[in-house]
């Protein structure tokens, strides 16, 4: 994941990327190759912030093989497969597990480059079961945005269907003196 692609700065003018992107398989550590030191950049690496630096240190997210499809200021899509550590005993998903997954999509909406943004709340509601090996997909606005407060709805998919929608409420903490 890196930063942000779109240059968009409010939720009214934000076009989401719903497609897919082709995602492009990361060089594994194993096979890069050390370059010398005449091809070595001349320049650092951008330092990552908002929604990017938030979900590179988000192991709970990462660990649960949550994705991060697109994003942009107050909007994100994030996709995630269930697996068999997500089922309750009813062999459907665990309800916390599509909390999380659609939490995390509304705190990659929320955080700006340069925030830092937490939930003050957030609701769910379970429209459908899901399922061992089904693959969802949580789409994320921004509603509205007023001071250090806003609010972020999440729908997660799972194909066509709408399984659950999540209104998540957000407040940016100030600097840090």
């Amino acid at each position: 994941m890196g930063q942000p692609a779109h240059d968009t700065t409010t939720a009214e003018s934000q076009t989401p990327n719903t497609s897919t992107p082709a995602e492009a398989a990361p060089e594994s550590p194993t096979e890069a190759t050390t370059p010398s030191p005449a091809d070595a950049p001349t320049e650092a690496a951008p330092e990552l912030t908002g929604a990017a630096a938030m979900f590179a240190n988000d192991r709970a997210s990462q660990h649960l093989g949550i994705t991060v499809d697109d994003h942009g200021p107050g909007w994100a899509q994030c996709s995630m497969t269930v697996t068999d550590i997500m089922t309750n005993g009813h062999d459907i998903t665990h309800g916390g597990y599509i909390f999380l997954f659609a939490d995390t999509t509304f705190a990659m909406a929320c955080n700006y480059p340069g925030s830092i943004t937490v939930a003050s709340g957030g609701d769910i509601d379970f429209l459908k079961p899901t399922y061992l090996g089904d693959e969802l997909v949580a789409r994320g606005h921004e509603v509205i945005k007023q001071g250090r407060s806003g609010i972020y709805d999440v729908t997660v998919t799972r194909g066509d269907d709408i399984i659950a929608t999540y209104r998540g409420r957000s407040r940016t903490l100030p600097a840090r003196k």
